[in-house]
């Protein structure tokens, strides 16, 4: 009978017994029973790059990495620009949001400047050419083959020599040294590990899929995040066509970069103004909306924040979908103290229009403009935006790329900006009337004159 071992799923500790914590990292009732590795006597193990010599930093030979565009505009802009020889990226998201889909077309425009392989673990042969007919693509120079073991995924390449690569997925390969199953720790660690190899001294760019667990982690150990270049998520949302790709760790590009797609029949399309996304088109100004300028990566995006305040019962309600409830919290006892606008007896609901999820703490005077827009009935003015972070003390401080953001509303017609005072130009722009303010009662005393 074969030996079990007991392997943490949380940090990839192992146990000769099934315990109900893991004795490696504690976490509770993680542990999964697996058939225990058989000793090897060859070695598996080798560096990434080649042994060389001790040298000094400054006599590295150190070029600037050539990228090549994956003809998805917004695809090359998360990844900084391209593919690059020799690079490994990551790419996780539930199942069904379009992974196989974006990657396949972008595998179709690169085949035409140089050679490519698609390795399917997930489908035969004949289902990725019939996805590849629905979404209109040739096909005509794409290598495709259907396989799972990696000692013959690995002969495979070193026959064809692809310079661009897409294992779908890392989750469903095994390799023969291991005689645990497919997706378990040991093998994505193993098969991540042998393939990275393969592309660092082959010179061959490489995208593994990922799977993802309930929580919307990538699954397998953390290791996998940590020995490729770009890790990629995948987010959307089922009820909507848009699909968002984030960078969240990238050794060639900027993190938190996103790419914004809409899934058309056609396949997945760029989308070059996502603000238009987040931004719903009301016929005249209505009270408790307001449009905060936000950056996403690189990027300035329109985003706008809407704020219903109802007359609450003996305990009022505090709700904010895509921003942090804690911090609006936070943000109503600021209001109460420093502007003297009460929202005790009142139930505040706030939302970020178009599903987004705003993090940066820039948005919090435009959520206190939305805020006191609907307490008072009175809509702010048409064409009016605002961006600043608000202290415990009542102060605004300023956001990081203020230009830009000013640039970006400018540019999308917008007219009337209040932002922090340290943020106000130095040269005005063209069409936009700016507000420079340095407390919160001092901007609901701008507002309240416009």
């Amino acid at each position: 009978m074969a030996k079990t071992i007991y392997t943490c799923r949380e940090c990839g500790g192992t146990s000769p017994k099934w315990l109900g914590k893991c004795p490696a990292c504690g976490a509770w009732n993680s542990l999964d029973e697996g058939v225990a590795e058989a000793t090897t006597k060859n070695n598996r193990f080798q560096a990434l790059a080649r042994s060389q010599p001790v040298v000094t930093l400054a006599e590295i030979d150190a070029a600037d990495v050539a990228r090549t565009p994956t003809g998805q505009e917004e695809l090359d802009r998360v990844l900084g620009g391209g593919i690059v020889a020799g690079g490994v990226t990551l790419i996780g998201g539930d199942p069904g949001i379009g992974k196989s889909t974006l990657l396949l077309q972008a595998l179709d425009a690169l085949s035409a400047v140089m050679p490519v392989l698609y390795v399917t673990g997930e489908e035969s042969g004949a289902q990725v050419a019939l996805r590849a007919r629905r979404l209109g693509l040739s096909g005509a120079k794409v290598r495709v083959v259907a396989e799972i073991s990696l000692e013959k995924i690995l002969a495979t390449l070193e026959a064809e020599q692809p310079a661009f690569c897409v294992i779908d997925s890392i989750q469903t390969l095994y390799s023969d040294q291991l005689s645990s199953a497919p997706g378990s720790v040991a093998q994505v660690r193993e098969c991540a590990a042998q393939l990275t190899r393969v592309a660092k001294t082959g010179g061959c760019a490489m995208v593994l899929v990922g799977h993802v667990t309930k929580e919307g982690a990538l699954a397998g150990p953390r290791v996998l995040e940590h020995i490729v270049d770009t890790v990629l998520y995948f987010e959307g949302d089922t009820h909507s066509s848009f699909r968002l790709v984030r960078a969240i760790k990238n050794r060639f590009g900027a993190v938190n970069e996103i790419g914004v797609f809409a899934m058309t029949e056609k396949g997945l399309r760029g989308v070059s103004n996502p603000s238009a996304i987040f931004l719903s088109a009301h016929a005249e100004p209505v009270s408790g909306s307001c449009v905060l300028v936000t950056l996403e990566g690189t990027r300035p995006l329109l985003v706008e924040i809407q704020a219903l305040v109802d007359s609450g019962g003996p305990s009022p309600r505090r709700l904010s979908v895509g921003l942090d409830r804690d911090r609006l919290a936070m943000l109503l006892a600021v209001l109460h103290r420093h502007a003297g606008v009460s929202c005790m007896d009142q139930d505040v609901f706030v939302n970020a229009v178009g599903g987004v999820r705003i993090a940066e703490p820039a948005a919090d005077l435009a959520v206190l403009l939305s805020i006191t827009s609907s307490l008072r009935g009175k809509p702010l003015p048409r064409g009016f935006v605002a961006f600043g972070e608000v202290g415990l003390a009542g102060e605004v401080r300023p956001a990081p790329r203020g230009q830009e953001r000013l640039k970006e509303a400018a540019k999308l017609g917008f007219s009337v900006a209040v932002v922090p005072k340290a943020n106000a130009p130095k040269k005005p722009i063209e069409g936009l009337t700016i507000h420079a303010v340095e407390r919160i009662e001092q901007a609901i005393e701008v507002v309240r004159g416009l």
